[in-house]
Protein backbone atom coordinates (compact mmCIF):
# COMPACT_ATOMS: atom_id res chain seq x y z
CA UNK A 1 0.00 0.00 0.00
CA UNK A 2 1.22 3.19 -0.95
CA UNK A 3 2.81 5.25 1.72
CA UNK A 4 2.98 9.13 2.71
CA UNK A 5 4.86 11.30 4.14
CA UNK A 6 3.52 12.79 7.74
CA UNK A 7 4.03 16.07 7.97
CA UNK A 8 7.34 17.44 7.80
CA UNK A 9 8.47 14.05 9.93
CA UNK A 10 10.08 11.26 9.00
CA UNK A 11 7.43 8.77 9.34
CA UNK A 12 5.93 7.69 5.66
CA UNK A 13 1.99 6.78 6.81
CA UNK A 14 -0.30 4.35 4.93
CA UNK A 15 -2.73 5.92 2.28
CA UNK A 16 -5.27 4.17 4.76
CA UNK A 17 -4.94 4.58 8.60
CA UNK A 18 -6.81 1.57 10.40
CA UNK A 19 -9.40 3.11 12.98
CA UNK A 20 -10.36 1.86 16.48
CA UNK A 21 -13.10 3.50 18.48
CA UNK A 22 -15.83 0.62 17.78
CA UNK A 23 -13.44 -1.96 19.60
CA UNK A 24 -14.39 -2.31 23.34
CA UNK A 25 -17.73 -1.74 23.16
CA UNK A 26 -19.32 -2.23 19.50
CA UNK A 27 -16.68 -4.55 18.73
CA UNK A 28 -15.00 -7.60 20.89
CA UNK A 29 -10.86 -7.87 21.62
CA UNK A 30 -11.05 -10.83 19.06
CA UNK A 31 -13.18 -8.59 16.53
CA UNK A 32 -10.17 -5.42 17.24
CA UNK A 33 -7.69 -7.98 16.33
CA UNK A 34 -8.69 -9.42 14.07
CA UNK A 35 -9.25 -6.30 12.08
CA UNK A 36 -5.77 -5.29 12.75
CA UNK A 37 -4.54 -8.82 11.63
CA UNK A 38 -6.15 -7.72 8.38
CA UNK A 39 -5.06 -4.28 7.98
CA UNK A 40 -1.57 -4.77 8.79
CA UNK A 41 -1.35 -7.97 5.94
CA UNK A 42 -2.94 -5.65 3.47
CA UNK A 43 0.01 -2.96 3.72
CA UNK A 44 -1.84 -0.88 6.66
CA UNK A 45 0.89 0.47 9.31
CA UNK A 46 -0.99 3.04 10.65
CA UNK A 47 -3.47 2.89 13.64
CA UNK A 48 -5.58 5.71 15.29
CA UNK A 49 -7.08 5.64 18.83
CA UNK A 50 -7.45 7.63 21.46
CA UNK A 51 -8.03 7.74 25.13
CA UNK A 52 -11.92 8.56 24.61
CA UNK A 53 -12.24 5.53 23.07
CA UNK A 54 -14.69 3.22 22.57
CA UNK A 55 -17.75 5.43 21.30
CA UNK A 56 -20.17 6.46 22.39
CA UNK A 57 -17.90 7.38 25.00
CA UNK A 58 -18.77 6.18 28.45
CA UNK A 59 -16.92 6.03 31.85
CA UNK A 60 -17.41 2.12 32.39
CA UNK A 61 -15.46 1.24 29.00
CA UNK A 62 -13.05 4.52 28.66
CA UNK A 63 -9.69 3.75 27.52
CA UNK A 64 -10.71 -0.08 26.57
CA UNK A 65 -9.93 0.05 22.84
CA UNK A 66 -6.20 1.56 23.57
CA UNK A 67 -5.76 -1.74 25.94
CA UNK A 68 -7.13 -4.23 22.80
CA UNK A 69 -4.16 -2.50 21.10
CA UNK A 70 -1.88 -2.90 23.56
CA UNK A 71 -2.34 -6.59 24.35
CA UNK A 72 -2.50 -7.35 19.96
CA UNK A 73 0.95 -5.40 20.16
CA UNK A 74 2.22 -7.37 22.91
CA UNK A 75 1.55 -10.69 21.38
CA UNK A 76 2.69 -9.67 18.39
CA UNK A 77 5.57 -8.23 19.27
CA UNK A 78 5.48 -5.67 16.13
CA UNK A 79 5.16 -2.40 17.30
CA UNK A 80 8.23 -1.36 15.78
CA UNK A 81 6.39 -2.27 13.12
CA UNK A 82 3.24 0.42 14.07
CA UNK A 83 2.44 3.49 13.57
CA UNK A 84 0.56 4.31 16.18
CA UNK A 85 -1.62 7.81 17.04
CA UNK A 86 -3.75 8.63 20.00
CA UNK A 87 -5.29 11.66 21.33
CA UNK A 88 -6.11 13.13 24.67
CA UNK A 89 -9.65 14.60 25.15
CA UNK A 90 -9.67 19.01 25.36
CA UNK A 91 -11.60 20.32 27.63
CA UNK A 92 -14.53 18.36 29.42
CA UNK A 93 -16.58 18.48 32.21
CA UNK A 94 -16.65 14.64 32.65
CA UNK A 95 -14.33 13.28 35.30
CA UNK A 96 -13.87 9.37 34.09
CA UNK A 97 -10.46 10.61 32.81
CA UNK A 98 -8.67 12.43 35.17
CA UNK A 99 -10.16 10.23 38.15
CA UNK A 100 -11.72 12.94 40.24
CA UNK A 101 -12.03 16.48 38.56
CA UNK A 102 -12.96 17.69 35.02
CA UNK A 103 -10.24 17.64 32.18
CA UNK A 104 -8.57 20.72 30.71
CA UNK A 105 -5.14 20.93 27.98
CA UNK A 106 -3.21 21.92 31.49
CA UNK A 107 0.11 19.84 31.75
CA UNK A 108 -0.92 17.81 34.40
CA UNK A 109 -3.68 16.68 32.86
CA UNK A 110 -1.88 15.80 29.53
CA UNK A 111 0.86 14.23 31.66
CA UNK A 112 -1.58 12.12 33.16
CA UNK A 113 -3.75 11.22 30.01
CA UNK A 114 -0.16 10.29 28.45
CA UNK A 115 0.71 8.24 31.03
CA UNK A 116 -2.35 6.46 31.32
CA UNK A 117 -2.65 5.36 27.71
CA UNK A 118 0.75 4.14 27.56
CA UNK A 119 0.41 1.61 30.10
CA UNK A 120 -2.90 0.62 28.34
CA UNK A 121 -0.88 0.83 24.90
CA UNK A 122 2.06 -1.71 26.77
CA UNK A 123 4.81 0.81 25.12
CA UNK A 124 6.86 3.29 26.35
CA UNK A 125 5.99 6.00 23.43
CA UNK A 126 3.13 7.04 21.13
CA UNK A 127 4.63 7.94 17.33
CA UNK A 128 1.81 10.88 16.72
CA UNK A 129 -0.17 12.38 20.03
CA UNK A 130 -3.08 14.26 19.49
CA UNK A 131 -5.26 16.90 21.18
CA UNK A 132 -8.64 15.23 20.53
CA UNK A 133 -10.50 18.70 20.24
CA UNK A 134 -9.75 22.19 21.06
CA UNK A 135 -10.12 23.53 25.22
CA UNK A 136 -11.54 26.68 23.13
CA UNK A 137 -15.46 27.34 23.03
CA UNK A 138 -15.44 26.06 19.04
CA UNK A 139 -18.36 23.85 17.19
CA UNK A 140 -17.40 20.02 16.93
CA UNK A 141 -16.15 19.59 13.59
CA UNK A 142 -14.19 22.89 13.89
CA UNK A 143 -16.69 24.75 11.07
CA UNK A 144 -17.39 28.09 12.52
CA UNK A 145 -20.64 28.66 10.83
CA UNK A 146 -22.47 25.62 12.43
CA UNK A 147 -25.17 26.67 15.07
CA UNK A 148 -24.05 27.71 17.75
CA UNK A 149 -20.56 29.18 16.86
CA UNK A 150 -20.43 31.64 19.38
CA UNK A 151 -16.94 32.28 21.01
CA UNK A 152 -16.55 34.05 24.40
CA UNK A 153 -15.23 37.28 24.87
CA UNK A 154 -11.60 37.66 25.40
CA UNK A 155 -9.93 39.67 27.78
CA UNK A 156 -7.14 42.00 27.74
CA UNK A 157 -4.23 39.70 26.75
CA UNK A 158 -6.77 37.77 23.58
CA UNK A 159 -7.14 34.73 26.19
CA UNK A 160 -10.89 34.26 27.29
CA UNK A 161 -10.93 33.66 31.19
CA UNK A 162 -10.46 30.19 32.40
CA UNK A 163 -8.89 29.38 28.75
CA UNK A 164 -5.65 27.59 28.43
CA UNK A 165 -3.21 29.67 26.67
CA UNK A 166 -2.07 27.51 23.40
CA UNK A 167 1.52 28.17 24.37
CA UNK A 168 1.09 26.90 27.91
CA UNK A 169 -0.14 23.56 26.45
CA UNK A 170 1.81 23.45 23.34
CA UNK A 171 4.80 23.79 25.64
CA UNK A 172 3.67 20.39 27.42
CA UNK A 173 3.75 18.42 24.14
CA UNK A 174 7.58 20.00 24.13
CA UNK A 175 7.94 18.50 27.50
CA UNK A 176 6.49 14.69 26.33
CA UNK A 177 8.68 15.05 23.30
CA UNK A 178 11.99 15.45 24.64
CA UNK A 179 11.10 12.85 27.95
CA UNK A 180 10.56 10.44 24.79
CA UNK A 181 7.12 9.77 25.44
CA UNK A 182 5.95 11.13 22.16
CA UNK A 183 7.32 11.26 19.01
CA UNK A 184 5.17 14.13 17.35
CA UNK A 185 2.16 16.09 17.94
CA UNK A 186 -0.92 16.48 16.32
CA UNK A 187 -4.33 18.38 16.15
CA UNK A 188 -7.57 17.21 15.81
CA UNK A 189 -11.16 18.99 15.18
CA UNK A 190 -9.41 22.33 14.62
CA UNK A 191 -10.15 25.56 12.45
CA UNK A 192 -7.75 27.54 10.92
CA UNK A 193 -7.28 29.78 13.44
CA UNK A 194 -5.90 27.19 15.72
CA UNK A 195 -3.45 25.44 13.45
CA UNK A 196 -1.96 28.87 12.76
CA UNK A 197 -1.59 29.65 16.29
CA UNK A 198 -0.42 25.87 17.35
CA UNK A 199 2.42 26.45 14.13
CA UNK A 200 2.97 30.42 15.91
CA UNK A 201 3.76 29.36 18.82
CA UNK A 202 6.08 26.41 17.65
CA UNK A 203 8.23 28.63 15.37
CA UNK A 204 8.93 30.95 18.36
CA UNK A 205 10.69 27.65 19.57
CA UNK A 206 7.74 26.91 22.66
CA UNK A 207 7.13 23.20 21.54
CA UNK A 208 6.78 20.84 18.75
CA UNK A 209 5.63 21.41 14.98
CA UNK A 210 2.28 20.54 14.18
CA UNK A 211 2.65 17.53 12.39
CA UNK A 212 -0.97 16.81 11.15
CA UNK A 213 -5.31 17.72 11.48
CA UNK A 214 -7.10 14.90 12.10
CA UNK A 215 -10.77 16.34 10.84
CA UNK A 216 -13.79 15.21 9.49
CA UNK A 217 -13.85 14.84 5.37
CA UNK A 218 -16.07 13.25 2.81
CA UNK A 219 -18.67 13.92 0.19
CA UNK A 220 -21.36 15.75 2.52
CA UNK A 221 -18.14 17.81 4.34
CA UNK A 222 -16.11 19.42 2.19
CA UNK A 223 -15.27 22.41 4.75
CA UNK A 224 -11.65 21.67 4.93
CA UNK A 225 -11.44 22.82 1.42
CA UNK A 226 -12.63 25.96 2.51
CA UNK A 227 -9.46 27.39 4.78
CA UNK A 228 -7.73 24.56 6.14
CA UNK A 229 -6.41 23.21 2.76
CA UNK A 230 -4.33 26.26 2.22
CA UNK A 231 -3.36 25.75 5.81
CA UNK A 232 -2.29 22.56 5.49
CA UNK A 233 -0.70 23.03 2.23
CA UNK A 234 1.74 25.73 2.82
CA UNK A 235 2.17 24.49 6.12
CA UNK A 236 3.34 21.28 5.62
CA UNK A 237 0.40 19.23 7.81
CA UNK A 238 -0.78 16.33 6.95
CA UNK A 239 -4.79 16.64 6.57
CA UNK A 240 -5.86 12.60 8.58
CA UNK A 241 -9.65 12.42 7.20
CA UNK A 242 -11.81 10.48 9.45
CA UNK A 243 -15.32 9.50 8.92
CA UNK A 244 -15.30 9.17 5.16
CA UNK A 245 -18.41 7.30 5.36
CA UNK A 246 -20.21 9.88 7.20
CA UNK A 247 -21.08 7.82 10.07
CA UNK A 248 -22.60 5.21 7.52
CA UNK A 249 -25.07 7.51 5.88
CA UNK A 250 -23.05 7.71 2.49
CA UNK A 251 -23.00 3.25 2.63
CA UNK A 252 -26.86 3.32 1.62
CA UNK A 253 -28.20 1.30 4.62
CA UNK A 254 -29.98 4.28 5.81
CA UNK A 255 -31.24 5.48 2.59
CA UNK A 256 -34.87 6.39 2.86
CA UNK A 257 -35.05 6.22 6.40
CA UNK A 258 -33.92 3.29 7.14
CA UNK A 259 -32.47 2.20 10.73
CA UNK A 260 -30.97 -1.43 10.21
CA UNK A 261 -31.08 -3.59 13.11
CA UNK A 262 -27.39 -3.50 14.74
CA UNK A 263 -26.25 -0.36 13.19
CA UNK A 264 -24.81 2.61 14.82
CA UNK A 265 -27.56 4.95 14.35
CA UNK A 266 -30.08 2.09 15.42
CA UNK A 267 -28.00 1.58 18.45
CA UNK A 268 -26.61 4.48 19.66
CA UNK A 269 -28.79 7.01 18.28
CA UNK A 270 -25.64 8.87 17.07
CA UNK A 271 -26.04 10.26 13.90
CA UNK A 272 -27.54 13.81 14.21
CA UNK A 273 -24.15 15.62 12.52
CA UNK A 274 -25.33 13.05 9.23
CA UNK A 275 -29.38 14.41 9.69
CA UNK A 276 -29.27 18.00 9.38
CA UNK A 277 -31.73 19.80 6.91
CA UNK A 278 -31.85 18.43 3.19
CA UNK A 279 -28.99 15.92 4.43
CA UNK A 280 -31.16 12.47 3.76
CA UNK A 281 -31.71 13.66 -0.21
CA UNK A 282 -27.81 14.93 -1.00
CA UNK A 283 -26.36 11.31 1.10
CA UNK A 284 -29.38 9.62 -0.94
CA UNK A 285 -27.83 11.42 -4.55
CA UNK A 286 -24.49 10.00 -3.67
CA UNK A 287 -25.40 6.50 -2.74
CA UNK A 288 -27.36 6.66 -6.28
CA UNK A 289 -24.19 8.12 -8.13
CA UNK A 290 -21.76 5.36 -6.81
CA UNK A 291 -23.88 2.75 -8.66
CA UNK A 292 -23.74 4.37 -11.89
CA UNK A 293 -19.86 3.67 -11.36
CA UNK A 294 -20.43 0.24 -10.67
CA UNK A 295 -19.33 0.49 -7.59
CA UNK A 296 -21.23 0.15 -3.49
CA UNK A 297 -21.28 3.69 -2.03
CA UNK A 298 -19.26 2.74 0.58
CA UNK A 299 -16.36 1.58 -1.76
CA UNK A 300 -17.25 4.62 -3.99
CA UNK A 301 -16.61 7.21 -0.46
CA UNK A 302 -13.84 6.03 0.85
CA UNK A 303 -12.05 5.92 -2.54
CA UNK A 304 -12.78 9.59 -3.22
CA UNK A 305 -11.06 10.13 0.23
CA UNK A 306 -8.21 7.66 -0.06
CA UNK A 307 -7.45 9.22 -3.29
CA UNK A 308 -7.82 13.19 -2.91
CA UNK A 309 -4.41 14.63 -3.06
CA UNK A 310 -4.78 16.55 -0.11
CA UNK A 311 -5.14 13.89 2.02
CA UNK A 312 -2.42 12.02 3.79
CA UNK A 313 -4.22 8.82 5.02
CA UNK A 314 -7.88 8.12 4.79
CA UNK A 315 -8.99 6.88 8.82
CA UNK A 316 -11.26 3.91 8.14
CA UNK A 317 -13.92 2.47 10.59
CA UNK A 318 -15.68 -0.92 10.32
CA UNK A 319 -17.68 -3.40 12.53
CA UNK A 320 -17.38 -6.30 10.22
CA UNK A 321 -14.32 -8.14 8.56
CA UNK A 322 -16.22 -7.75 5.07
CA UNK A 323 -17.30 -4.13 5.66
CA UNK A 324 -12.95 -3.47 6.72
CA UNK A 325 -12.26 -5.11 2.93
CA UNK A 326 -14.06 -3.21 1.27
CA UNK A 327 -12.69 -0.10 3.00
CA UNK A 328 -8.95 -1.62 2.39
CA UNK A 329 -10.03 -2.24 -1.00
CA UNK A 330 -10.71 1.05 -1.71
CA UNK A 331 -6.90 2.05 -1.40
CA UNK A 332 -6.73 0.12 -5.05
CA UNK A 333 -9.46 1.87 -6.79
CA UNK A 334 -8.13 3.87 -9.60
CA UNK A 335 -10.25 7.82 -9.07
CA UNK A 336 -11.26 9.16 -12.56
CA UNK A 337 -11.66 12.50 -13.85
CA UNK A 338 -15.03 11.61 -15.21
CA UNK A 339 -16.07 10.57 -11.36
CA UNK A 340 -14.62 13.77 -9.45
CA UNK A 341 -16.13 15.61 -12.03
CA UNK A 342 -19.69 13.67 -11.20
CA UNK A 343 -19.05 14.18 -7.86
CA UNK A 344 -17.87 18.09 -7.98
CA UNK A 345 -21.34 19.04 -9.79
CA UNK A 346 -23.36 17.47 -7.10
CA UNK A 347 -21.11 19.87 -4.26
CA UNK A 348 -21.84 22.82 -6.30
CA UNK A 349 -25.56 22.73 -6.26
CA UNK A 350 -25.45 21.71 -2.14
CA UNK A 351 -22.45 22.25 -0.70
CA UNK A 352 -21.84 20.94 2.57
CA UNK A 353 -24.84 19.52 4.38
CA UNK A 354 -23.51 18.34 7.29
CA UNK A 355 -20.57 20.50 8.36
Amino acid sequence: MHKRRLGQTDLFVSKICLGSMTWGQQNTEADGHAQMDLAVARGVNFIDTAELYPIPPKAETQGRTETIIGNWMKAKRNRSQVILASKVVGRTANTWFRGDRPSKLVRADVFDAVDKSLARLNTDYIDLYQIHWPERDVPWGANPNRIGAVPRRSDAAGVPEGETPIAETLAVFGELVKAGKIRHFGLSNENSWGVMRFIAEADKGLGPRVASLQNAYNFVNRTFEVNLAEVCEREQVSLLAYSPLAQGYLTGKYDHGARPQGSRSQLFNRGQRYETPNAAEVQLEYNRLARTFGMEPALFANAYVSNRPLVTSNIIGATTISQLEMALSSADVVWTGEMQKAVDAIHQRVGNPCP
